[in-house]
């Protein structure tokens, strides 16, 4: 990573922890003003043959996630400047789709940022109002896709991971803007030097899906992080959805 990259990384990370927080009651919208409900889309690639485990996904969900909100042109773009801040002043909604074949090429034309874990893809896109969703991005499936468990192993307690509610029994999609939120809180929360380490390992991060008294230890954690769900979707509003973790480094 050069000067100028460790400078734009800085300050995305500076504008990330200024204005996110892991009080969702801190920002607001206004279902009367559609510019006021802002979301991030979120691209899954799942292909008919072959698809990725469901663990892959949701790291690669995670990580496409900080990265669209620690890219640097988050600095240098005034369209992607203005994507990010405006939903961070926001509640923080994400909008997980199904993409596939050639609706997956075509919405790597959309500005956003694409990651791959162990053969899952995973393109988040830069935030927008609702209301004006690319066309591309809007004809993607919100519903319909699962993938079944899988069996990842324990979480190595030396690196960032981010820990799932499995009794909450949550959708594919619904988990992936979980996870997503984690990990975009978790780089707000930490110092920029352990941002910047972070960066140069890729953004990698561990997800699991664990029962709720092992999510519930992880809370526990010094830095861990508590994501509470607004309840639009799926759960009960202020579920604990996701913890978490920076790891022992």
């Amino acid at each position: 990573m050069g000067e100028s990259d460790t400078d734009l990384l800085r300050q995305a990370h500076a504008l990330l922890a200024a204005r996110v927080t892991d009080d969702r009651r801190a920002h607001t919208e206004d279902p009367d003003d559609p510019g006021t409900v802002q979301a991030m889309q979120i691209a899954l690639n799942i292909p008919k043959q072959e698809p990725p485990t469901r663990t892959a996904l949701l790291e690669a969900a995670a990580q496409a996630v900080v990265r669209v909100c620690l890219d640097g042109r988050v600095i240098t773009d005034e369209a992607w400047n203005r994507g990010v801040t405006t939903w961070y002043d926001h509640l923080i909604r994400k909008v997980a789709r199904r993409a596939r074949n050639k609706s997956w090429e075509d919405v790597q034309k959309v500005p956003g940022v694409t990651v791959e874990v162990d053969g899952a893809q995973v393109r988040a896109f830069v935030p927008s109002a609702v209301s004006e969703v690319d066309p591309l991005i809007r004809k993607l499936q919100i519903r319909g896709t699962e993938l079944p468990a899988d069996q990842p192993g324990e979480i190595d307690r030396s690196l960032p991971a981010i820990a799932i509610d499995a009794a909450l029994d949550m959708s594919l999609g619904k988990a992936a803007a979980q996870v997503g939120h984690g990990s975009m809180l978790l780089a707000a929360q930490q110092p920029f030097g352990w941002v910047e380490d972070w960066a140069r390992q890729g953004y990698s991060v561990q997800v699991r899906e664990v029962s709720r008294d092992h999510l519930l230890e992880l809370a526990q954690r010094e830095g861990a992080v508590v994501v509470r769900d607004a309840g639009f979707t799926e759960v009960e509003p202020d579920s604990l959805t996701v913890v978490a973790v920076p790891g022992r480094g």
